[in-house]
C-alpha cells in the first residue's frame, strides 16, 4: 500500500538539524507565544464532535478574517502517523498576526493544540481523514461562534495547505463567505494523491466535487513557483475545471514555495490583493 508519507518529510526537512520534533507542549507553548504577543485572547470552541483552539484579539468588526491551519505534524515519517498533529511551525497563525488591516481570527484543526489522547481524537482525522465531513462540519460552528463573538455579518476565509480545502469547503455550506484566500492550497486531494503517487485520502470531502456550488465565490489562490508540495499545475488545473464565469483567480508567485515566505511577506501580499 502507498502511504500519504509527504507531510512527515516536510515536517523532517524543517528540523534536519534536529535530533528530535519539539515536543507537544513546545508546539503548543509555541503558537501560545505567538498569539500572546499581540494580545490575542486563546479560546478553546466546543464545536461538534471536538473541541478547537483559536486565538483572536478582542475586537469586532463586520467582516472578520478566519485563518484555516494547515495539516500540521501529521507524520512522524514515511509509515508512522504522528501521535499529536499540532504543528511545527503554526504559518496560519502567523500569517493572522501578520494581516496588516481588518479583523482576523485564527482556527486550528482538530486534535491540534488540544490533548488528543482520548476519543474522537483518532489518527484518521490527521491521515486519510482530514477533510471528513465531521471535520468539516466542527469547523463551520466554531467559524459561526467566532464570527458572533466578533459581531461580524460576513466572513473571508484564508487556509493555507490542507486548510485550503477545508476554505472551501466551509465556503460551499456556508451564505455568509463573501471571499476565499489560500496559500499553498491543497484543492482537490485526488489530483495531489494521484501526482505524489501516496495513499488516496478516501475519508475525506474533496473541494473538486463541488465546483458548481463555488463557481460563484471570489477566490484567489496564491501559489509558490518553487513550491513541490502543491505544484501550481494542480491548483491551475483546478480552476480550470469550473464552469465558465466563475470568479477564481490563480497568483504564482516566483521564489516561494510551500513555506517561504508567506509569513514573512504576508503585509504586502495582503496589501497586494486587497487593493
Amino acid at each position: 500500500m502507498r502511504l500519504s508519507y509527504l507531510p512527515a518529510l516536510l515536517g523532517a526537512a524543517l528540523l534536519a538539524a534536529c535530533t528530535s520534533f519539539p515536543s507537544p507542549d513546545q508546539r503548543r507553548q509555541q503558537a501560545a507565544d505567538l498569539a500572546q504577543g499581540q494580545s490575542w485572547q486563546a479560546l478553546q470552541l466546543q464545536a461538534g464532535i471536538f473541541r478547537l483552539q483559536a486565538y483572536a484579539p478582542r475586537a469586532t468588526s463586520e467582516v472578520l478574517t478566519i485563518y484555516l491551519e494547515g495539516d500540521g505534524f501529521a507524520w512522524r515519517n514515511a509509515r508512522q502517523p504522528s501521535s499529536d498533529p499540532t504543528p511545527l511551525n503554526p504559518l496560519a497563525l502567523r500569517l493572522a498576526l501578520a494581516q496588516p488591516s481588518g479583523t482576523a481570527a485564527y482556527l486550528g484543526r482538530p486534535c491540534q493544540y488540544l490533548d488528543n489522547e482520548r476519543a474522537p481524537c483518532h489518527k484518521r482525522y490527521w491521515t486519510d481523514a482530514r477533510f471528513a465531513e465531521a471535520v468539516v462540519h466542527s469547523l463551520d460552528q466554531a467559524a459561526s461562534q467566532l464570527k458572533s463573538r466578533a459581531g461580524a455579518q460576513r466572513l473571508v476565509l484564508v487556509g493555507y495547505s490542507g486548510g485550503g480545502a477545508l476554505a472551501l469547503l466551509l465556503a460551499a455550506r456556508r451564505n455568509d463567505v463573501q471571499r476565499v484566500i489560500t496559500v499553498a492550497g491543497n484543492l482537490d486531494h485526488a489530483a495531489w494523491t494521484r501526482h505524489h503517487r501516496i495513499t488516496p485520502l478516501q475519508n475525506s470531502l474533496n473541494p473538486a466535487q463541488l465546483r458548481q456550488h463555488l463557481a460563484g465565490m471570489e477566490q484567489t489562490h496564491l501559489l509558490g513557483e518553487q513550491d513541490r508540495v502543491i505544484p501550481p499545475h494542480l491548483v491551475e488545473a483546478f480552476v480550470a475545471g469550473y464552469p465558465p464565469g466563475h470568479r477564481a483567480q490563480v497568483k504564482v508567485l516566483a521564489d516561494y514555495d510551500h513555506h517561504c515566505c508567506w509569513a514573512q511577506d504576508w503585509a504586502r501580499l495582503w496589501r497586494l490583493i486587497n487593493p
